[in-house]
C-alpha cells in the first residue's frame, strides 16, 4: 500500500468514508453511491475492513465496473479506487 497519490491512481470524484464499517457494509455503500458519480468518474472507498481488499474488486467484476487499485487515504487507511463504467 502506498500513500495517497503515490500509486498513480486518479483522484476520486467521490470518497466514501467506510473506515469503521464491518463487512459487507463498504461494498453496500459503494453500490449505493455509484449513481452519484458520472460514467467515467472515480469513487474511492476508505475501509479498514480486511475483507474490502477482496470484496471491492469482486464487486467490480460482478457489476462490470473498473477496479483501479488500492492506495491509502491521507490518514493511512486503505482506499480502494473504482471507475464507473455505466
Amino acid at each position: 500500500m502506498t500513500p495517497a497519490g503515490d500509486a498513480g491512481l486518479p483522484a476520486p470524484d467521490l470518497e466514501l468514508d467506510c473506515t469503521d464499517l464491518p463487512c459487507p457494509r463498504p461494498v453496500i455503500e459503494l453500490a449505493r453511491a455509484l449513481g452519484r458519480v458520472e460514467v467515467g468518474g472515480v469513487l474511492a472507498v476508505v475501509a479498514r475492513d480486511p475483507a474490502a481488499r477482496h470484496d471491492v474488486p469482486a464487486w467490480c467484476r460482478m457489476r462490470d465496473q473498473e477496479y483501479l487499485g488500492e492506495d491509502a487515504a491521507a490518514n493511512g487507511t486503505p482506499r480502494f479506487v473504482v471507475r464507473r463504467r455505466g
